[in-house]
């Protein structure tokens, strides 16, 4: 799909994301790390998440948890440059909001002012007053529940939760709980698509899923996972598009290819100086030192 440029698609806000809530209107949210990823994802998504799993997709780290605020404004900084129509959402990495409101409140707050529209946190109840010290403060708040990476420890690794009637009901209270307490929207990850049906019917707030089956508000996967840049296991609420890390590795073979059969570059990627120029290069020898 393309847009005029005189007449630039509506900038995605958190009323029009309530609005098309009540609507039906499916939400779609991805990932970007980079200004690259972020001009790609222009006029295609609703919502641009700059998140911490920057640190497993990036960075190398086998979870979130190494990821820092000094990395998270990095990657937002390079994002926000591009000035996405699509809602910014940074990702509070772990320890950002925990200690105290006045620590959650400054970090997000540097977030907003590099550019971000909002701010998304992991937890449910035990941090609720988080969530209401950065509302009181005009912050927007995104929530997250279900697999929630930053608890990676706890889980015992990266299981999919609510699936006991003592967990789904936590769940749900705690969905209720945030927003309550001010959240614009909520993630929710890794749970049984009928906990995530229920949760959606209740809640006001757009619900965005991620392994939480087909009836949320919207629907959240990771760039590098629709497009298919990461090699190796595949969770089974990913759906690649594209055969990504194949496609880029066969393009890079070809470009070496052509380096070492002397067919890159040709004369037309190549650079000329005038006549009189080459011919005075042609005559040049190096001056006698002595």
């Amino acid at each position: 799909m393309s847009y005029s440029s005189e007449r630039p698609p509506e900038r995605v806000t958190i009323p029009l994301l309530q609005r098309w809530k009540q609507e039906g209107r499916r939400v779609a949210m991805t990932t970007a790390y980079d200004a690259v990823t972020a001009r790609i994802t222009h006029h295609i998504v609703d919502i641009v998440l700059v998140g911490d799993s920057v640190g497993n997709v990036c960075l190398g780290f086998d979870n979130t948890l190494p990821v820092s605020v000094a990395m998270m404004n990095h990657h937002l900084e390079a994002v926000a440059r591009t000035k996405p129509r699509a809602l910014l959402v940074a990702d509070m990495p772990f320890l950002s909001f925990h200690i105290s409101p006045e620590e959650t409140i400054r970090n997000a707050g540097g977030f907003l002012q590099r550019g971000a529209d909002a701010v998304k946190l992991e937890g449910g109840s035990n941090r609720v007053e988080m969530v209401r010290a950065l509302v009181d403060c005009d912050i927007p708040v995104m929530g997250h529940l279900g697999l929630t990476p930053q608890s990676v420890n706890v889980m015992g690794g990266f299981k999919v939760q609510g699936r006991t009637t003592d967990q789904a009901k936590r769940l749900l209270d705690d969905a209720h709980h945030l927003q309550e307490a001010g959240c614009f929207a909520l993630v929710l990850e890794g749970i049984p698509a009928e906990l995530a049906a229920r949760a959606t019917e209740y809640l006001t707030i757009p619900t965005i899923g991620i392994g939480a089956g087909p009836n949320c508000s919207g629907q959240v996967l990771v760039f590098h996972d629709i497009l298919g840049l990461i090699e190796g296991y595949r969770p089974k609420f990913v759906r690649a598009y594209a055969n990504g890390f194949q496609l880029l590795q066969d393009a890079l073979s070809s470009w070496v290819a052509d380096v070492r059969e002397g067919a890159f570059p040709t004369p037309q990627e190549s650079y000329r100086v005038p006549d009189n120029v080459r011919d005075e290069i042609a005559k040049w020898t190096p001056a006698d030192p002595s």
